[in-house]
């Protein structure tokens, strides 16, 4: 009898093999699991995505050192390592303040703006009816067809380089908008109005997540044009960004400085999109959508 309540007792029951400390532990690994082979996924998701680029580095490195391609036209990414470097330890630092600072306050004005219109025209029929044509032609233009009168009511300063950074953000955010928005089923409105939600809460409960996903999308396609419309903001009346450095490289006959305005620029989309598409991951996590 003793052995039976003593086997009882170490067994954690009649017919059972593991202790309760064990089967927690043996529980908790099993949950555990699937975090190890998403964080596994993910680093190899970033190592493929480095495999292009590495391979593009690796073949222009040995084009350059065979001859196929002259060192003055396209220098070896070691000597543009090398400029980078030496920029690092100089202006580069100062220049990419400029164009961030520029960027991320152009986007902000845009972007919010685009959302203010977007939710208007997207609710209001009547409120596309005026606006929408006046959008639709003023998206059609250029980004450089906006600089000579941007230069003209603003001058030279900050203020016109914002300005026309904003325009660019303002067009993929609000098109993107009020897409996300028309195409929300028509369904959900009416189990909101089943439930007698108010003008508010239907925004909050229904519209909003709804739209969401395409409000994302628009925001990054806004932040990209944001980085390209800089470009053109900094390539005159200057004397500081990467658009200067660009301009700087060129004037002086320099790719190597210019390939590392580029890749710099590069980088920093790619940082700056990497930020918001991390929100999308959090905002939309409840999404049951296709993985691929």
């Amino acid at each position: 009898m003793s052995n039976a309540r003593g086997s009882e007792v170490s067994g954690g029951g009649i017919g059972s093999s593991v202790s309760p400390r064990a089967q927690v532990l043996k529980d908790e690994a099993l949950d555990a699991q699937p975090v190890v082979r998403r964080a596994r996924g993910n680093g190899q998701t970033r190592l493929k995505g480095l495999a292009v680029p590495v391979a593009l580095l690796l073949l222009l490195e040995i084009a350059v050192r065979v001859g196929w391609v002259q060192s003055y036209q396209m220098p070896a990414p070691s000597e543009i390592s090398t400029t980078l470097t030496d920029l690092a330890d100089g202006a580069l630092w100062k220049h990419i303040g400029a164009s961030l600072t520029r960027v991320l306050s152009g986007f902000v004005i845009g972007a919010g703006l685009a959302l203010v219109f977007a939710a208007w025209v997207g609710l209001s029929r009547e409120a596309e009816a005026y606006l929408e044509p006046t959008f639709a032609g003023l998206r059609s233009i250029p980004s450089l067809a906006w600089v000579p009168l941007l230069l003209l009511w603003l001058g030279i300063g900050e203020t016109s380089k914002i300005v026309l950074i904003a325009i660019g953000a303002f067009f993929p955010v609000y098109l993107n908008g009020v897409a996300a928005i028309r195409n929300i089923d028509r369904k959900l409105v009416e189990v909101g109005q089943i439930f007698r939600f108010s003008q508010r809460q239907m925004i909050v409960h229904m519209f909003l997540p709804a739209a969401l996903p395409g409000l994302f999308t628009g925001l990054r396609s806004g932040l990209s044009l944001a980085w390209m419309f800089l470009v053109a903001a900094e390539l005159i009346a200057a004397t500081k960004g990467l658009g200067y450095l660009l301009s700087d490289g060129r004037e002086t006959s320099r790719p190597d400085i210019v390939l590392a305005a580029i890749i710099v620029l590069a980088v920093l989309g790619k940082l700056t999109d990497g930020v918001l598409a991390m929100l999308e991951r959090r905002f939309l996590a409840w999404r049951d959508t296709f993985k691929g």
